[in-house]
């Protein structure tokens, strides 16, 4: 028997170490929930769960934006669906003024009411904003420039390439009645690469802004700012910037890039073609029916544009819950702590460390034994 060395109670001790940090680490599980606690516990779950977390941090705040997007289309929806009423009001203020039953007086009374409307389009298109910002007005829409200070681009299709376009014999031509002239109007666009769009022609103006269509779908409208009149022919040569970029762009991921660009055109009596309407007189009424009609399909056109991004921002937001769920559910699987397996561990490792110590305290007996030699 030795006393110098107690190799018994070594052996103890190292169990009952053992025994204690495995009990105090499965203490840590249970009481956070969590089965990673430290780096050291799953270095590369750990890694993994944190770049989950943030995943679905990120995921959180994208359903919190795609919700702000369709309250963005909602308001503008439901301007529009005003606009919309006046716009059919004032289609039956023009097919009711155009009849030859009425005085000139009655006219004045209707084109009153019709100049009301107008008035009213405006206003409310102005006002129509979210979190302070105008959402009718243009400040969505794709962007244009010209490097001619009488020419702005008012508004071009989602089917008109963006890049630089060379505008070369823009003639407007108009009759007496201040209507277009076909005859002496044209226009050559070459667009990027150096190719010339096919089938561009002035197919119709209103006020200042001259509607220029093409095949395929190529739609622009430019504001002579000098102004289109009568029997007057106007010849610009200018180029112009179509930037294809303005678009609300709403974020609708967690990664770089996932973004929705939301494209809302200004709504105006000038971009819809009406400013110029008047009742006065029958011709100026007759013309009124084909002006509101085109008005009432430019505001259909946004209307079924955001209509079309409301859909997806719904669908979007039903993906990103889905998302989250099984990202959550994964995230679970790699740091949460099952309970019951934990504490049948926990026990078992409280067992063990309690009989440890009863051993420990029989080994660091034995040496004792020693003097029962020495009596």
């Amino acid at each position: 028997m030795k006393i110098n060395f107690n190799a018994s109670a070594a052996i103890a001790n190292n169990a009952l170490t053992r025994n204690d940090n495995k009990l105090a680490a499965s203490l840590g599980k249970l009481s956070s929930g969590y089965k990673i606690t430290h780096a050291k516990d799953n270095p590369s779950g750990l890694a993994m769960a944190k770049r989950m977390n943030a995943q679905i941090a990120g995921v959180s705040v994208a359903t919190d934006n795609a919700g702000d997007g369709i309250s963005v289309i909602e308001i503008a929806d439901g301007t529009m669906s005003e606009i919309h009423d006046m716009l059919q009001r004032l289609n039956e203020l023009s097919v009711k003024a155009s009849t030859g039953t009425l005085t000139e007086q009655d006219r004045e009374i209707i084109n009153n009411e019709a100049q009301q409307l107008k008035e009213e389009i405006d206003r409310i298109s102005g006002e129509a904003e979210f979190n302070g910002q105008k959402i009718l007005d243009g400040s969505f829409d794709l962007k244009g420039y010209t490097d001619n200070v009488d020419v702005k681009v008012a508004y071009y299709g989602d089917e008109v390439k963006a890049g630089q376009y060379q505008v070369a014999d823009l003639k407007i031509g108009t009759d007496k009645d201040g209507d277009l002239d076909s005859a002496k109007s044209s226009v050559t666009i070459t667009g990027p690469g150096g190719q010339t769009v096919a089938g561009v022609k002035v197919s119709g103006i209103d006020g200042n802004i001259a509607t220029i269509t093409g095949d395929n779908g190529f739609e622009l409208k430019l504001e002579i700012r000098s102004g289109i009149q009568k029997d007057d022919v106007t010849t610009k040569n200018f180029k112009m910037e179509l930037a294809g970029f303005g678009a609300m762009d709403t974020q609708i991921g967690a990664n770089e890039g996932q973004q929705l660009g939301i494209r809302i055109p200004r709504i105006s009596c000038l971009n819809m073609g009406i400013e110029s309407l008047d009742l006065t007189t029958a011709e100026g009424a007759t013309k009124a029916i084909d002006q509101v009609d085109a008005a009432i399909k430019y505001v259909s056109e946004a209307r079924s544009r955001i209509g079309a991004y409301q859909n997806r921002l719904e669908h979007t937001v039903s993906s990103l819950d889905i998302t989250s769920e099984n990202m959550t559910a994964a995230y679970s699987r790699i740091m949460d702590t099952d309970m019951a397996e934990e504490m049948t561990e926990y026990t078992t490792l409280q067992v063990l460390s309690q009989a440890s110590t009863s051993m420990l305290a029989q080994a660091n007996e034995r040496p004792s034994q020693v003097l029962q030699l020495l009596q």
